[in-house]
């Protein structure tokens, strides 16, 4: 039998657009209470609200930069019952910057990337995980990518993030055995999100390229195979989903019409 989601407690970082914006959809659906992290507040106060008035759940909201290690520790440790009981993580934060050779590569965006899909990550993981080891139940879902799983052209330390989410996904998972907490990774290729935009620092027309010619998953997509792996059953989990678009075969093979 699935697991039944409502009034379970469900943290989405990065969800102020996007992935994130579209988990927190999902999981308002299945009838759950939302924290929904994100740097954008003006956003996430406009998501939240539509979240109320469509589905009528709790949720509640912080502007939140993960790459500050102090300020995830802050916000998560002064949760107040029933919300520090968290059931769900989805580590959704994340971003890629620049597509150039390593030897061209702006340092400043290694180091975004870096802070935010690696460290982040870690800290956030850190902050939740051990109340949910404490209850003997929890589900930790991580946004991976194709990333994770080959290396392209100019996707140097992007790539090299995403292989070490999955890494760290599979030491987690060892970690937690026999603690009643699950680990996944679902791994997206090409998603239609501000994450091209971000990539190639807001020029448009360079961004909107990447998916000219092929239908890319949109991120509901993306939130559905989220949602489907927190509601295996208990005795099931799913460890790795790749999730691409019917016209995608790798991270770099990709059909294209006209």
């Amino acid at each position: 039998m699935v697991v039944d989601l409502a009034q379970r407690c469900v943290l989405v970082t990065g969800a102020s657009s996007g992935i994130g914006a579209a988990c927190a959809e999902a999981f308002a659906a299945a009838g759950c209470r939302l924290l929904l992290a994100a740097r954008r507040h003006d956003r996430l106060a406009a998501l939240a609200a539509h979240l109320r008035y469509e589905n009528g759940v709790e949720v509640a909201i912080a502007a939140l930069d993960v790459r500050d290690r102090a300020a995830v520790e802050s916000w998560v440790g002064g949760l107040a019952a029933p919300w520090s009981e968290i059931d769900v993580l989805v580590n959704n934060a994340g971003l890629a910057r620049g597509l150039a050779p390593l030897h061209e590569d702006e340092v400043t965006d290694w180091e975004e990337m870096i802070d935010t899909n690696l460290k982040g990550l870690l800290y956030v993981t850190r902050a939740v995980l051990p109340g949910m080891v404490v209850r003997g139940s929890g589900h930790v879902i991580m946004i991976g990518s194709i990333a994770g799983h080959e290396v392209y052209l100019g996707g140097n330390v992007y790539c090299a993030t995403k292989h070490a989410v999955a890494a760290l996904t599979r030491g987690v998972a060892i970690d937690t055995l026999g603690t009643g907490v699950r680990v996944s990774t679902v791994d997206p290729g090409m998603v239609d999100t501000e994450f091209s935009l971000v990539r190639f620092h807001g020029d448009a027309e360079r961004a909107s390229a990447v998916y000219r010619g092929i239908e890319p998953l949109h991120s509901r997509d993306v939130a559905e195979a989220v949602l489907f792996c927190a509601t295996r059953p208990a005795n099931a989990n799913v460890r790795e989903m790749v999730l691409l678009p019917s016209e995608q075969a790798g991270a770099v093979h990709v059909h294209r019409e006209g």
